[in-house]
């Protein structure tokens, strides 16, 4: 930045609102009317300072509600002539401004500062980054994380090998494409690791979606169950009951496990001839007539299990897995303890069993036994009154889909 201001490339200057104050004080805040502690930035010293910018100025207001600051907004700042940055202090700016100045709200992450001066900052380098002659190497811009839609490869230097790693093989190969492969591929799987919902607005060649769909079978959808429960769940009258299996329930459900690439599906009742009427349903789709005619249906259900309680459901998953997993509970009422992001970080180092209820929803026990409860599908409506496959598909796109 020090060097591009030398050359000219960008000017930068600062404008103080105290310099348009009439007080002897300089004041540029006051007490929030209502109460309450710190203080709150005037609106009369700013839009001074505002009406002294050129008029095809881009104004510009640093604040944690606006819109998230990317490399497609820095590009296009980059083409504005003149651009003002719009710092608040203390507990923010006098609310009126934005009704009474065109501004752009902006934000460079979710958390709080002090001030905008630091965000500004953020701002300011990555608008310049794209200017002209402010780079030694322009073609740098081209190859960076987000200029590409995805994220950076990773870069490695002298020595070849330090505390036992090494540089990859393929970087010193000399084979040019081989190179280029191995870093388009390691962009794609940073971007999906980290970055998923990047992955949707990018042009993907056939090869590309190949390389990603292998990784997605190594996402922590591996490490999610789902225990469909039949008893003991309650009835119209609260208390715990039976329920018998839906043939929707079992297709839906099981169609939902495959499309997210969960570890198994688990149908839960101790009675012997619904066991024994899921297992000739199962064994029609995945093994007779259903599978030579329905080959996709046959793969959902190839996952789904049938057991004679929940407890059935633990043992089998802690064999697989070699843990005992954390069972959660869903229920359509309370506030519940876990959030769908919270499940997705325990994904990443042990198995999760969801266990989901039939009739009028869980019992008592089972929610008492469970290590945690996700709140109901909507927690703020009063409603919530979902079919057990409809709930099972948004909690899984919750956990698992692209913007988790």
């Amino acid at each position: 930045m020090g060097k591009a201001l030398q050359n000219n490339i960008l000017e930068i200057s600062r404008i103080n609102p105290r310099d348009f104050t009439l007080d002897r004080h300089r004041s540029v805040d006051d007490r929030p009317y209502g109460g309450g502690p710190g203080m709150v930035m005037l609106l009369e010293p700013i839009i001074k300072s505002l009406k002294s910018l050129p008029q095809d100025c881009t104004k510009i207001m640093l604040t944690p509600k606006g819109r998230l600051m990317d490399q497609e907004m820095a590009a296009g700042l980059s083409r504005e002539k003149n651009i003002a940055l719009v710092c608040g202090r203390y507990e923010g700016i006098d609310a009126r401004l934005e009704d009474l100045v065109d501004l752009e709200l902006v934000s460079i992450g979710d958390y709080v500062l002090n001030g905008g001066e630091t965000a500004a900052l953020c701002i300011m380098e990555a608008v310049s980054r794209f200017l002209p002659g402010f780079l030694g190497k322009q073609e740098s811009v081209g190859e960076e994380s987000f200029s590409s839609g995805l994220l950076e490869y990773p870069h490695y230097t002298r020595p070849e090998a330090y505390a036992g790693f090494r540089v990859p093989e393929v970087l010193l190969s000399g084979d040019h494409g081989r190179i280029a492969r191995w870093r388009r591929q390691k962009a794609l799987e940073n971007t999906l690791k980290l970055r998923p919902e990047i992955l949707e607005s990018q042009h993907l060649t056939p090869e590309d979606l190949d390389f990603t769909r292998n990784l997605q079978r190594l996402r922590p959808g591996r490490n999610l169950f789902i225990s469909l429960l039949h008893h003991p769940v309650k009835n119209k009258m609260g208390q715990d009951s039976t329920t018998s299996l839906t043939n929707l329930d079992i297709h839906d459900i099981a169609r939902v496990c495959a499309t997210y690439g969960l570890g198994g599906y688990f149908l839960c009742t101790p009675l012997l001839d619904q066991q024994n009427l899921a297992r000739r349903l199962l064994e029609h789709w995945t093994q007779g007539a259903g599978a030579r005619a329905n080959p996709d249906r046959a793969r959902a259900l190839s996952t789904v299990r049938v057991v004679h309680c929940l407890q059935d459901a633990v043992q089998y998953v802690h064999n697989l897995t070699g843990e005992c997993p954390c069972i959660v509970a869903t229920s359509a009422s309370g506030p519940g303890d876990i959030s769908c992001r919270q499940v997705l970080k325990h994904l990443r180092t042990k198995p999760v069993l969801m266990v989901l209820g039939t009739g009028y929803g869980l019992s008592r026990s089972v929610l008492q036994d469970a290590d945690h409860m996700l709140g109901p599908v909507r927690f703020l409506e009063g409603y919530n009154h979902l079919s057990v496959r409809s709930a099972a598909s948004i909690i899984v796109d919750r956990i698992l889909g692209d913007y988790a």
